[in-house]
Order: structure tokens, then C-alpha cells, then sequence
């Protein structure tokens, strides 16, 4: 009877444990409000994270929402509709020069080139900068990073631009490839997948990497209210963490691999396509391979700034870049 009993007790505390177990499984995630510029290729160690599990192995949810421009993404920031937001560091910049108090604090970078591509409307593999002179290209919005970088670029060429080129800033961001392909411009910079699914499509063909021209600068990085990233350090850097797996994991993987990761964040992409992009990123060195930003490269974003007009004054590097979190999230 004292047997029976006894083996009663450890199948109910076996039961239970299991009961906890199971518990602990399905553990709560924290949801988190990430607002990306665009939906691009470009972020691809972004998707890879939330694909392949990395951010929910951190216990986050990611609520991923597209901005359409670093204006639009920034405005989601400051008003609370997003925790973090994903864009270049110059939207950053211009808050901070405002002398707004809970401005933007950057605590990890992306992408360390410029991503577009310059599209035209006839194949040509022999294109020459030059090839511009006289021409018309869809550059973007005005003192946005695309836009700065390409007439840097351009400048850098021998190109003035208004004089030798003419630089649409008028056009939205998200509107770039609709104005192109509705005949607006000789020549348009484009994002991936965009510019390789008009090019299959025998819309527009891609001829120039802005980024192999541009040289280093932190095009894309990750940035919240300095109110929020005080309140909720920990979850900063478990999103970092996982962020920098997927660095670490794309950088390391063939861009086959990632077009199967990436996949189910572009529904409608061509599995080549989102291959093919892949390698386009990998050639032109695109992506970090961790989230710690450098003071060279924000101060070449800062020249570029400068070049293009659209700086007031300089920000100093510790005042806007805050690396410890990252620099956590790597050990």
C-alpha cells in the first residue's frame, strides 16, 4: 500500500514538472515596434534573424512596419509608434541639431555602403560615370542619405550636379520605381529587390553600384529615443544579440542560403532574384559584420552631409552613437 501511495506522489510531482516545463516553453515574448526606411535585400541579416529564430530566442517579438523614407520612419520614432527605428544616421543628426532633449540615440549599425543601384533604361556593361553627363537621374528625397551619397558620388566623378546631371529630389522615396518606369528620368537609383525584379521584367537594367563608388559610411542603423533606450536597456540588448547572429550568419552563408532565409519576408521575390541580390551585397561589401558603429565612418557620413549642404553642425560622435550596448550583445 506504502508502494502504491509513493508511486502516486512521483507520477503527480513528474506530472507537474512537466506541467512547469511545458510552462517555460511558451514563454512570453516581448513584442517590439521595428520601423525599417524601406523593405530591401539590404537588411538581409535583419530578416535572417527573425526567420531563422534568433530574435525569439531572446524572448522578442518583432513587429516589423515600412516607413517609406527616413522622415517618415524617424516621425514613427519620436512619436511613440515605433521602439526602434531603422534608417540612416542623418535623420538622427537633424534632431539632434534641433536641440530636441529625448532625441535619437544610434546603437547599432547595419549596412556600412551605400545600397542602391543606378538603373537605366538600356543594358549597358561598359557604363561609364560619364555616361550621366547631360542626363537625368531620380536621386531621391532631398537630404536623405541616398540622395547625399549619390551627389557626393557624382562630385567625386568630375559630375556637378544641377550643372553636368540633374538630380531629381522631388520624388518619394517609395515612389522611385513607379515614376521610373512611368518615364520619368534617363537614369534612377533603385533598392534590391526592386531594381533585379524591374531588370527581369525588361523594365529597367542595372548598371552601377553606388556603393563600390561611395566608399565606407554608415548608411543604415538602428536607432531609439534616449528616454526609451534608458528604460529598457535589456531588451536593446537582446535585440542586438540577435541582430549580430544574423550579421554573423549572412556574412558566413552563401547567398543561395540566404535567399532560402530571407524568403519568407519577400512573399512575391524570385528565389533567384533574392540569390542574385544577395551576391549583388556581398560583392560591394555591404553589410557589417557586427552593430558597433566607428567615428571614421560617422565622420565621413558627416562630410557627405556637409558636401551636400545639409549640415548645420557637426555632432559629436559620443553624443549621438552609444556602442556599449552592441559591444554587450557581442560578448
Amino acid at each position: 500500500m506504502r508502494y502504491k501511495r509513493l508511486l502516486s506522489v512521483i507520477m503527480i510531482v513528474g506530472l507537474m514538472g512537466l506541467f512547469v516545463l511545458s510552462g517555460c516553453g511558451e514563454q512570453k515574448l516581448t513584442t517590439l515596434k521595428v520601423n525599417e526606411v524601406t523593405h530591401s535585400v539590404f537588411y538581409a541579416p535583419q530578416y535572417a534573424a527573425m526567420n531563422l529564430g534568433f530574435f525569439e530566442e531572446e524572448g522578442l517579438n518583432i513587429e516589423l512596419t515600412n516607413g517609406g523614407g527616413a522622415d517618415k520612419s524617424m516621425t514613427a520614432v519620436l512619436s511613440g509608434e515605433a521602439d526602434i527605428g531603422l534608417m540612416g544616421p542623418e535623420a538622427a543628426i537633424y534632431v539632434y541639431n534641433e536641440g530636441k532633449e529625448d532625441h535619437p540615440v544610434i546603437v547599432g549599425q547595419v549596412t556600412k555602403r551605400d545600397g542602391s543601384f543606378i538603373v537605366g533604361r538600356e543594358a549597358d556593361e561598359d557604363f561609364d560615370w560619364e555616361s550621366l553627363r547631360g542626363k537625368t537621374i531620380i536621386g531621391g528625397r532631398k537630404g536623405g542619405i541616398p540622395e547625399m551619397t549619390l551627389e557626393y558620388v557624382l562630385k567625386s566623378k568630375g559630375l556637378n550636379p544641377g550643372e553636368d546631371v540633374e538630380v531629381l529630389t522631388n520624388i518619394q522615396f517609395d515612389l522611385t520605381a513607379g515614376a521610373f518606369t512611368g518615364g520619368t528620368g534617363d537614369y534612377a537609383t533603385l533598392f534590391e529587390p526592386v531594381a533585379s525584379t524591374l531588370e527581369s521584367e525588361g523594365k529597367a537594367y542595372v548598371v552601377a553600384a553606388v556603393g563600390e563608388a561611395s566608399g565606407e559610411v554608415p548608411y543604415t542603423a538602428y536607432m531609439a529615443k534616449k528616454s526609451y533606450v534608458e528604460k529598457n536597456s535589456d531588451t536593446v540588448e537582446r535585440f542586438l544579440r540577435a541582430l549580430a547572429r544574423g550579421q554573423e550568419w549572412v556574412n558566413s552563408h552563401t547567398p543561395e542560403e540566404i535567399a532560402e532565409a530571407i524568403a519568407p519576408s519577400f512573399a512575391d521575390a524570385d528565389l533567384d532574384i533574392l540569390a542574385s541580390v544577395a551576391q549583388r551585397y556581398k560583392d560591394t561589401d555591404a553589410w557589417m559584420t557586427t552593430p558597433v558603429m566607428t567615428e571614421d565612418s560617422f565622420t565621413r557620413l558627416q562630410d557627405i552631409m556637409e558636401s551636400a549642404g545639409e549640415l548645420d553642425q557637426r555632432v559629436p560622435f559620443d553624443q549621438l552613437i552609444d556602442n556599449s550596448y552592441a559591444e554587450k550583445a557581442l560578448k
